[in-house]
């Protein structure tokens, strides 16, 4: 059977597009092809791919009770905190920016590049389109339950006092209440960028992940 390959764009436009320089594109590069030969990844190699650019989770000092951040930061504070393969299934589907089944090179370190060294306007879209799980434009409750209590499943071993089974609904309760300006049960991008820039814990965080790499 003869293997498609996909060939990316050049290193010079990536480097353009990005907040890497090109030897650290040549560096990604060289572990997502050795992963992957054909040059895209479905969901379940990207797992193990993703895993491999955050060797230290886990590892951290950080507060391992991430209650004390806003839901929609969540995610931002577990990829440096924990497992990174734990959330493959959202993150996949996040980075799948084309909904096409496989995530690109070009795909992964445009998606890195934002996690990693974006503007906080930049990371705070691309968290919107994580909880955007249908990928309408909006986030509502069930959604965000949804990856919520992906957080707190994985998060349950660390915690300490172990957190209640009604803690992710309590969250998202807050988090609505908070974001949804208008009451309407949904949260649009506007809203989301507006009451995330307006808490102090966000701002702080973000701040986390600036030369990580």
């Amino acid at each position: 059977m003869t293997m498609v390959c996909h060939r990316p764009e050049g290193l010079e436009q990536l480097e353009a597009q990005t907040n890497f320089t090109k030897r650290e594109l040549q560096v990604l590069y060289r572990g997502f092809k050795n992963e992957c030969p054909s040059g895209m990844v479905n969901e379940e190699t990207f797992k193990q791919i993703y895993a491999q650019f955050f060797p230290h989770g886990g590892e951290s000092d950080l507060e391992t009770d991430p209650s004390w951040l806003p839901p929609s930061h969540h995610l931002l504070f577990l990829l440096c905190l924990a497992d990174a393969s734990t959330y493959a299934h959202y993150l996949f589907h996040a980075f799948d920016t084309t909904q096409t089944g496989s995530v690109k090179f070009e795909d992964f370190v445009t998606a890195l590049s934002i996690l990693l060294r974006g503007t906080v306007h930049e990371k705070l879209r691309w968290t919107f389109n994580l909880y955007d799980i249908n990928k309408d434009g909006y986030i509502n409750k069930e959604e965000m339950m949804d990856i919520v209590k992906a957080i707190y499943d994985m998060m349950g071993k660390y915690t300490y006092p172990v957190l209640k089974e009604d803690t992710p609904r309590q969250h998202v309760d807050v988090f609505f209440q908070k974001m949804d300006k208008n009451k309407d049960g949904i949260v649009t991008l506007d809203e989301f960028l507006e009451s995330c820039q307006e808490d102090d814990n966000i701002m702080r965080s973000l701040q986390l992940f600036q030369n990580v790499m």
